[in-house]
């Protein structure tokens, strides 16, 4: 039987874990500390019961998936791990260290896999004698339920590896996405202008609940403003300016005041109870929606075409893995195919005409567009 190894037992490491025994893998699972690992069947028993209350999910399932789940001590007792996930905290030296540990003891042919959201895959390989087996499987919170997983290759990842994780996560229901080993993967650079082109409209005078009425009339399930307010101004702020600091502070990442206002004001969204749109629902969409949703899909095909352009992805893998990880109704280069180049190149050259200084550069056509 194939075995996978998770280490790290948070809602992530957690998740990780009950997708693959799930699916009928041997998970052997662990953390550094003693109480996640005592607690992690009954966390994840808990969590489970109300879908077998609801007639979601079969007692005998549940007992299956968490009888697959083998919690051990450490990494030293995971040797028989075909494939290795930490998710463990995002420190480079903490994740370096793991994976030199796991090196030691699993089998020359195991995989091994980091789910890093914002770290570079490559800066963690250094090091380990066999660099040609690590690589990232970025799973979406919560990993049992969200579908995509951004396979990330960095330049010395070898093909077998690669084609493991992927079939083993694929057999495990998921939909493996190749991406480049680049800040930001791909859903998390391209979704950065889906929140930095409405803080840019806000900046402008314009209102979060007109901006995200204009989206949802568009299709898309949340606003941008809404979709800060989920995840948390705080982790959107945050997630902003690791990615500007990694892009060397490119004005399409740029930070805006707006906000770090936010954050400062402890109005973060849904778990402060108030956020920038939250509690209130958006009304009904401006006179002018239209023009709002042009403008903030331009810079996403914009955003999506610069990263193709920097290679190891695909025109389809970017649409999907924006569908699949941020729900969107259609991808960047679907809104491309339907507006044609010269549209958004249009839309994108009269928004760096009217450009304040501190975008300059904003706005510059990606090299799909200029062909």
């Amino acid at each position: 039987m194939t075995t996978i190894a998770v280490i790290g037992l948070g809602t992530m490491g957690l998740g990780i874990a009950q997708t693959y025994a799930a699916a009928g893998f041997a998970v052997l699972a662990t953390d550094a500390a003693a109480d996640a690992r005592k607690t992690a069947l009954e966390r994840l028993r808990a969590g489970l019961a109300p879908r077998v209350q609801a007639g979601k999910l079969a007692q005998a399932d549940l007992d299956a998936t968490l009888a697959r789940i083998t919690v051990v001590e450490g990494p030293e007792a995971m040797g028989a791990a075909d494939l290795a996930i930490e998710a463990v905290v995002e420190r480079m030296e903490v994740k370096r260290a793991l994976f030199a540990a796991l090196e030691s003891v699993l089998a020359p042919d195991a995989v091994l896999a980091s789910n890093t959201s914002s770290l570079s895959v490559a800066a963690m390989a250094e090091g380990l004698s066999q660099p040609q087996r690590l690589l990232g499987l970025h799973f979406f919170n919560p990993a049992p339920v969200m579908k995509l997983v951004e396979l990330v290759a960095h330049p010395g990842t070898g093909a077998a590896a690669l084609d493991r994780a992927r079939r083993l996560t694929e057999t495990a229901g998921k939909t493996v996405i190749p991406c480049p080993d680049r800040p930001g993967f791909i859903v998390n650079r391209c979704a950065r202008p889906f929140y930095g082109e409405a803080l840019a409209l806000l900046e402008e005078g314009r209102s979060a609940a007109e901006i995200d009425a204009a989206m949802l009339a568009a299709g898309y399930r949340l606003g941008p403003f809404g979709l800060i307010d989920l995840v948390g101004a705080d982790i959107n702020l945050a997630a902003t300016e690791s990615l500007a600091a990694a892009m060397d502070g490119h004005p399409r990442y740029h930070v805006f005041e707006a906000a770090r206002r936010q954050v400062a004001s402890g109005a973060l969204g849904r778990k402060t109870g108030r956020g920038f749109v939250y509690p209130e629902k958006p009304g009904p969409a401006p006179e002018d929606a239209a023009a709002i949703v042009r403008r903030i899909e331009a810079t996403l095909v914009n955003e999506a075409g610069w990263l193709l352009a920097e290679g190891g992805t695909t025109q389809e893998g970017i649409d999907t893995a924006l569908k699949l990880g941020l729900n969107f109704p259609r991808g960047p280069f679907e809104i491309l195919a339907a507006q044609g180049c010269a549209r958004v190149r249009d839309r994108l050259e009269r928004l760096a005409a009217a450009a304040p200084a501190h975008l300059y550069g904003r706005y510059r056509p990606a090299p799909i567009l200029t062909r």
